[in-house]
C-alpha cells in the first residue's frame, strides 16, 4: 500500500515540528520510516483530517521516541525518559483529549481473489463430502452444517446429534485434521 503524497507531506510536517526533531535531524529518516510502519493502515480509514493530523501527531511523538530510545539518546529515568542529550520533551498528557474515529477500510476485491477463495471453499466442502462417504456413522456432513452454517456452538450440536459434547469436539477436531490433510497434499 503506497501513501499519498498529502499524507507523505502531513507525516514530514508532523516530524519536523516536533521538539524532539531539533538536535536529533540525522535520524529524520528512521522517525519517519517508524512513523509510516505504525500508521499507514490506519491512515486509509480515518475520515477526517483534523482526527487524522491529531492521531499522526501522538503516532510521530511514540515513534521519534522509539527510535530515540533504540538509538542510546534517551535513558529511562524514575518517572519515565530523559535525553542523554537535553533535549525537551513534549508534554504526553496533552494528547489525553484526542477523539479518533475509525470508519472501516473499503477494500474491494478482485476477480482473482474471488476466484481463489472459491476454489478454497470448494475445496473444504468436497474434502468434507469425501470424509462424511469413509466415515458415514460420523456424521460429519451434518456436523459441518451445524457448526459452520449454522453457527451453533458444540453444547447446541451434542444436543441436536444427541451426542456428547466431548465426542463433538473429537469429531470436529478430527474433520479439520482430514480437511487440512487435503490442502497438504
Amino acid at each position: 500500500m503506497e501513501l499519498a503524497q498529502d499524507k507523505i507531506d502531513l507525516i514530514e510536517r508532523i516530524i519536523k515540528n516536533d521538539r524532539k526533531y531539533l538536535s536529533n535531524e540525522d535520524l529524520y529518516d528512521d522517525f519517519f520510516n517508524e512513523t509510516c510502519k505504525r500508521s499507514l493502515m490506519i491512515i486509509q480509514t480515518v475520515s477526517s483530517d483534523v482526527t487524522l493530523e491529531s492521531y499522526l501527531k501522538k503516532v510521530a511523538a511514540t515513534s521519534i521516541l522509539n527510535v530515540l530510545k533504540n538509538e542510546g539518546r534517551l535513558r529511562r529515568a524514575g518517572g519515565g525518559y530523559q535525553a542523554s542529550k537535553n533535549l525537551s520533551l513534549d508534554d504526553e498528557n496533552s494528547w489525553s483529549k484526542i477523539n479518533v474515529e475509525y470508519k472501516a477500510a473499503d477494500i474491494p476485491e478482485t476477480p482473482e481473489d474471488l476466484a481463489v477463495k472459491k476454489n478454497i471453499l470448494q475445496c473444504i466442502v468436497d474434502s468434507v463430502y469425501e470424509v462424511n462417504e469413509r466415515f458415514p456413522e460420523k456424521n460429519y456432513l451434518k456436523l459441518y452444517h451445524l457448526r459452520y452454517r449454522k453457527g451453533l456452538t458444540q453444547a447446541e450440536i451434542a444436543y441436536e446429534m444427541d451426542i456428547s459434547q466431548s465426542e463433538v469436539s473429537k469429531r470436529l477436531f478430527k474433520l479439520m485434521n482430514e480437511v487440512k490433510k487435503t490442502f497438504n497434499n
